[in-house]
C-alpha cells in the first residue's frame, strides 16, 4: 500500500476525508513528520527516506524540485499534484482508486 505525506498546505478537509475513508491509510501530514517550515527540497528528501509518496496543491515549486531530483538521478516516490480548483469528493474518489490499485 501507498505510503503518503501530505504537504504543509495541503487541504485538510481532504486529508481528514481520504482518512475517512480508509481508516487504515499509512498517510501523515508534513506537521506531524516535524517538517514545518521545511523547504520542498527537504520535504522530498524526507519523503523518499521514509518511502512515502508527496501530496501536494503546489504546482509552482514542489513538481519542479521533483523534476530536478529524477534528472539528477536521485531517487524520487513520487507527487500527486492536486489541483486546488477540484471537487473534494472527487479527490478522495481519485486518491482512494490510486490507493486501492497500489495495494498488492
Amino acid at each position: 500500500m501507498i505510503r503518503f505525506l501530505a504537504d504543509e498546505n495541503f487541504n485538510g478537509i481532504i486529508i481528514r476525508g481520504f482518512l475517512r475513508r480508509q481508516p487504515l491509510l499509512d498517510l501523515v501530514t508534513a506537521k506531524e513528520a516535524g517538517l514545518s517550515g521545511a523547504d520542498d527540497r527537504a520535504l522530498l528528501r524526507w519523503a523518499t527516506d521514509q518511502k512515502r509518496v508527496t501530496l501536494t496543491h503546489d504546482a509552482q515549486t514542489l513538481a519542479g524540485f521533483a523534476y530536478d531530483r529524477v534528472k539528477q538521478g536521485l531517487p524520487m516516490s513520487g507527487v500527486i499534484e492536486v489541483g486546488g480548483g477540484l471537487p473534494i469528493g472527487l479527490v478522495i474518489d481519485d486518491l482512494s482508486l490510486i490507493s486501492h490499485a497500489s495495494a498488492q
